[in-house]
């Protein structure tokens, strides 16, 4: 399953890392390769503790990125 992952540094330096279409699935790190692992896995506990409760887990994203030369 795929989810979009925003990572924002904070102004202590740390990378932020959140999953917008689970709330709360909040993770972070001391680089933004860190912040992804750990995210990756905040996102698959919290789809496994949703499926222990019986509650809808949201469906997998499909997206591109397009880069546009300016």
């Amino acid at each position: 399953m795929k989810y979009r992952v925003i990572i924002e540094q904070d102004e202590d330096g740390v990378f932020v890392a959140e999953a917008p279409s689970l709330p709360g699935c909040i993770s972070q790190g001391a680089t933004r390769a860190e912040a992804l692992k750990n995210i990756q896995e905040a996102i698959e506990a919290y789809i496994e503790s949703l499926k222990a409760h019986n509650e809808p887990v949201p469906p997998s994203i499909e997206e591109e990125v397009v880069e546009v030369m300016m």
